[in-house]
């Protein structure tokens, strides 16, 4: 499964720079950025028959209502709306998290670049204290258990976007690609 996911990721980004392009190299906000992408990903799930799952930019409820949290570093809940995810909206409860991705612009300034990193580390934990892990039977108070987290920062005068990939709380790698 996660090699399908990082395939569909990585087509879903080659359709979004090419038939975005235009909006990118016109600066259009992050947020329409992260849309036209998110419609991207929930097609190209659709026809990888994976089914249940949608692709929504800016999502912040749990299935119940409630706002979804994480926890930081200090173990403070920390209220989160990540730009897009991948997710079953609460009805998969065995896997009910993808895909996390956080797309940042290169201009930003780094301390929030630095909170979306930290944010896609504590939404692909496992689990917060290394004791409790996720039961599939059973909705986790705390967000966490994305197979895969994505960070994207777009440098419209370079024309290249760096991605960063983590996993189990870690980044693994990343790469740059050009548009």
């Amino acid at each position: 499964m996660k090699a399908l996911l990082h395939q569909i990721f990585e087509s879903s980004t080659d359709i979004f720079f090419v038939d975005e392009l235009d909006n990118i190299l016109n600066n259009v906000n992050e947020r329409n950025l992260c849309g036209r992408l998110a419609i991207y990903m929930e097609n190209l799930v659709k026809q990888n028959k994976i089914s249940g799952y949608y692709a929504d930019p800016e999502y912040n409820r749990k299935q119940n209502g409630q706002v979804k949290t994480i926890l930081d570093d200090e173990m403070n809940v920390v209220s989160i709306n990540c730009d897009i995810i991948l997710h079953s909206r609460g009805k998969i409860v065995a896997q009910d998290n993808l895909i996390a991705i956080e797309m940042k612009k290169s201009n930003r300034p780094e301390e929030e670049k630095l909170s979306d990193k930290k944010r896609l580390r504590a939404l692909t934990k496992d689990s917060y204290d290394d004791i409790w892990s996720f039961d599939g039977v059973t909705l986790p108070e705390h967000v966490c258990g994305y197979i895969l987290g994505f960070y994207m920062e777009i440098d419209i005068k370079a024309r290249s976007c760096l991605i960063e990939c983590y996993q189990k709380g870690a980044k693994t790698h990343d790469w740059t690609r050009n548009f």
